[in-house]
């Protein structure tokens, strides 16, 4: 009875789906520059407060849940109409908590940090950007999560709850029917005689539309390519060096229906791989997976999303537990396949410019094959069903100190 009344869900929702995602509209930045800021230093306060409650049972994961917010106060200065210079600190916060183990906040290997923050998560920001016409270089702390737009079974939204700024190079390009996001994320630097594993991702995002996007029909290829690799040439481990791929490549339809009620509909559908180029992180080497998603802009400020994602062998470095056949709740088991439905609601609101309140629940009722374990066994997996709700409010005020115009 369950899976007819999710499976009715899912069919309902899949005829109106989203236009812009709530996570980009609550944590993407702009990263332009304005000419009219030549010369001039601000204050700015960039903050996200969030709550988001997931409740998450079965194999694959633990459900848990992330109260709290992040702060960046910072200065910016633009001295010329081509360069930014930003430098402040990022700070994340969890209630409750008062101490913050001391490593990067994303998942990128075994060590853990052995030394403490207290009070509050926190490190150093800065941001060096130069634009060159249509394209911009990013170096420091470049524009990431959100920003790279890319597909949600390869990075997980809740990245830009909890993970460190991404730290690295970064350049962007922007053309009438071809943008390029080309970006190195540095996250585990290692010393001579270390004892954990250099890290960085690499990844490539690309939107290239067929035809013209203020069209009322318009045709876009999404391509994703994540990199991500462990090791270095002082690695003073036995893990060896690990290199391991995520990419997809899809083909989406966008309709501005022009209607009061549905005012955009968008349709989706994109291949997976994932790629073990090198080490034994995985169970296997290669994988392939496929997704469908609809998505629309439903009357004022209100969304609604549905997919169906499907693979027998998959890992999404930074994807949601239920885009992976390898549990993270129990050390060495896997399922034999996964279809993964999702549906979502979205609802936001602008009191003015920088200031957004948002609110989303998706469920996600999986359905998955047998579970094998690290020991050989195996034992029919449940059916379950997944949800998670959450509220957030982002706030960017900006105060100018000085203009030498």
């Amino acid at each position: 009875m369950q899976k007819r009344f999710f499976f009715a869900l899912f069919v309902c929702l899949a005829t109106t789906i989203q236009g812009q995602p709530l996570h980009e509209i609550m944590t993407a930045t702009f990263h332009h520059l304005e000419p009219d800021e030549n010369r001039s230093l601000y204050f700015e306060l960039d903050n996200l407060s969030f709550f988001k409650d997931n409740e998450y049972k079965g194999e694959l994961t633990n459900g848990y849940s992330l109260p709290g917010l992040w702060l960046q106060p910072k200065l910016t200065y633009q001295p010329m109409s081509s360069i930014r210079l930003e430098a402040g600190v990022h700070a994340l916060i969890f209630d409750g908590a008062n101490k913050y183990p001391c490593y990067a906040y994303h998942d990128i290997g075994r060590w853990k940090g052995h030394q403490y923050q207290s009070g509050a998560h926190l490190l150093p920001f800065f941001r060096a950007q130069a634009e060159l016409g249509k394209v911009t270089f990013v170096l420091g702390n470049i524009y990431g999560g959100a920003n790279h737009g890319t597909m949600e079974p390869l990075m997980n939204p809740e990245v830009n709850l909890t993970q460190d700024p991404e730290m690295g190079f970064q350049i962007i390009t922007e053309l009438s029917r071809w943008r390029l996001d080309a970006w190195m994320n540095w996250q585990s630097y290692i010393f001579e005689e270390d004892t954990h594993q250099e890290a960085f991702t690499v990844g490539f995002d690309q939107r290239i539309h067929l035809s013209a996007s203020d069209r009322s029909l318009s045709w876009y290829v999404p391509i994703d390519i994540l990199v991500q690799h462990r090791g270095g040439e002082q690695d003073t481990t036995t893990m060896g060096v690990q290199t391991i791929v995520n990419a997809g490549v899809g083909l989406g339809l966008r309709w501005q229906t022009g209607g009061r009620i549905v005012r955009s509909l968008e349709a989706e559908a994109a291949l997976l791989g994932c790629w073990q180029q090198s080490g034994h992180l995985w169970p296997f080497d290669k994988g392939m997976g496929g997704s469908l998603s609809l998505r629309a802009d439903i009357v004022k400020d209100f969304h609604a999303s549905a997919s169906l994602f499907a693979t027998r062998d998959f890992v999404s470095l930074y994807g949601a537990p239920f885009y992976s056949t390898l549990s993270q709740k129990v050390s060495g088991a896997r399922v034999s396949r996964l279809l993964t439905p999702h549906v979502g609601a979205e609802w936001h609101h602008s009191f003015a410019e920088n200031y957004q309140l948002g609110v989303k629940v998706d469920a996600y009722p999986l359905s998955a094959g047998r579970l094998t374990y690290a020991d050989g066994s195996s034992s029919p997996s449940s059916f379950v069903n997944n949800f998670s709700f959450g509220i957030y409010l982002r706030c960017n005020p900006r105060f100018l100190l000085s203009a030498l115009h």
